[in-house]
Formats: structure tokens, sequence, C-alpha cells
């Protein structure tokens, strides 16, 4: 990847790759800061942060996604921001926004020019990230940089958590079975994959990727990893909620059911447990983010959310 950071680096700060697992904690640490301070979704959750890194059978840091992460530094060693690919030309900023009207614009541009990938013959490009609707400034800057609104995108919710006793957890369906998920049990985490493969029509997910991610991840707790266990054994129904403890505020991911299993409200059982035990460790609010599938938001429109955010894919084409 060519090292070409400089050119969209302002004087008085400094860019290089993602390092280390040092470097990991550093970025962690400025999305626990940022989370007060900006809106929903503006910089990405820790437990998706934490995913990244951990959720893969192998331990060890993958030396070609830290090469592909830029960090910002103020001239005081200050990480400032960061910019992050996923696969098919997606970027998403993580951004302080202390530092916005220094690096936004240039980050962008490092992204276009490093992390988008070639459609058509080749000769063009593309790049894509989400941005909510909420956020004007960078709306704007998007646009005047030729990137145009698509029609589809996410929606982030969220709930705030007052002193008033929350629902009781319905009894689940005859043969299901409400419990934890055993995260370092080989057989538990085979469900798992099984279930999130089925669930969201995957083929990739592996017991591994569960075993490392509950080893050594900073968000897992295995307490607030629920599964609804099906007459047969397997796995029905999944949620997950993430508890984030300096911000005293929790996130749900992933929260899925089996399609077999589906319209007995196992997954809504499994939220509101882990509701109710987040409650009691401290948390004061919660969220989740979600595409724009329709049986997901009508899970979430029903449950206890009480705001709502959209959000848009902006995408850039050029050079066909």
């Amino acid at each position: 990847m060519p090292d070409s950071a400089a050119a969209y680096t302002p004087q008085g700060y400094t860019s290089r790759p993602l390092r280390d697992d040092e470097d990991f904690w550093r970025v962690r640490r400025l999305l626990v800061e940022t989370f007060p301070i900006t809106g929903l979704g503006w910089n990405i959750d820790v437990r998706n942060w934490d995913a990244s890194r951990f959720y893969d059978p192998n331990p060890d840091l993958d030396p070609e996604w830290a090469a592909r992460i830029r960090l910002w530094e103020t001239a005081e060693g200050r990480l400032a921001g960061a910019a992050m690919p996923e696969d098919g030309g997606w970027f998403y900023l993580q951004l302080h926004p202390d530092y916005r009207e220094d690096l936004e614009a240039g980050m962008i541009a490092w992204a276009e020019e490093n992390l988008a990938v070639p459609v058509g013959d080749g000769q063009g490009r593309r790049i894509q990230t989400m941005v909510y609707d909420y956020d004007f400034p960078r709306q704007r800057l998007l646009g005047a940089r030729g990137y145009e609104m698509l029609p589809h995108g996410s929606v982030a919710r969220r709930m705030y958590l007052g002193d008033r006793p929350l629902p009781p957890v319905p009894a689940m369906a005859p043969g299901y079975t409400l419990r934890t998920l055993r995260g370092s049990d080989p057989a538990d985490c085979q469900r798992l994959a099984d279930l999130l493969n089925a669930a969201f029509g995957r083929t990739f997910h592996t017991a591994g990727e569960m075993l490392t991610f509950s080893r050594l991840a900073p968000s897992y707790d295995e307490d607030l990893h629920l599964v609804a266990k099906a007459p047969d054994g397997s796995f029905a129904a999944h949620a997950a909620i993430i508890l984030e403890p300096v911000n005293r505020s929790a996130v749900y991911e992933p929260v899925c059911t089996h399609p077999d299993h589906r319209r007995k409200g196992l997954a809504r059982i499994l939220m509101l447990e882990c509701l109710h035990r987040v409650k009691a460790r401290g948390a004061r609010q919660v969220f989740v983010e979600t595409g724009q599938g329709e049986a997901a938001n009508r899970l979430y429109d029903s449950f206890l959310f009480t705001e709502k955010y959209t959000g848009h894919v902006w995408c850039r084409v050029w050079g066909r």
C-alpha cells in the first residue's frame, strides 16, 4: 500500500500505520473518550473494535490488518484519529471531534487513495462509508468530494435506563432453554458459528473465532452472552450485550434467531434478560445498530428503545 499520508496530514500532526497491540489499545481508549462527546454512531463501539482484532481463529495480530489502519497523532503524541477499512471498499473514521476541522478531509482523501477497490474493467475505483443523518458536516464534505448518498444504510437505537424496574423476563416456548454461552467450550462455539451462518446467510463463521474472542477480547463477559437452546440441543437464538464501564454504556451485538426457530419470541426474551443483567452491573444506556432488514427492525421497534437514528451509505465512484 502506498504510504501517501504525508500529503493529507497538516502541519502539527503525524501519520503512520497501526503497529502493534499498544496501538490497538490507544484506538480503543479514543473510542471510550469520545463516546460522551459525539453522536451515536460517530465512531464504532468498543465491541466492534475488539472484534476487528480478536474475532479470528488466529490470536496473533494480523500484520495485513494492522497495515491497513492509519493513525493520526498530534505533535505531542496524542492520538487524534484513525481510518480503518472493511472489505469491498468500505472505510470508517474514528475521530476525536476536537481535530475534525484539521484532519477529516485529509483522512477521507487518504482512504480514497489507499482503500478504494476497482470497478468495471479495473479502470474505475469505488469507495464508500456510512454517515448518520445528523452529521451535516460530513455529508457536506463527502458531497463536495463527489460522493452520492444511496437509499440504503443503517439504523441505531438507544434507551436510557433510569430507576424504574424493567419488565419481567417471560418464559421461553416449551422445549427451549435460556443459558449463557460457554465461550471456552469448542462445542458451544461451533453451535454459535452454525447459528450465525444460518441466521445471516453466511458460511464463513467458525468455532475458532469465538474461542479467540472469548479468551482475549477485553469486552467479552460470558455472563452477558446468552443463547436459547433448542429441543435438539442446537442454538436457536443468541443475544450478547457488551458493557463499557467507563461510560456505563452497553451495546447489543449480535442478536439473531435461526430461520427454523423464528416467531417464538426467543430473541426478545434473550434481549430482555441481557438488559436485566447489564442494568444490575450499572449500565445507564443501551444501544443497538442494524441494517435496514425488516425482521431486525420490527424486533427493535417493538422493544424498549426510545431514540432512533438513521444513516445512509455514501459512495464515490470515479475513473470509469
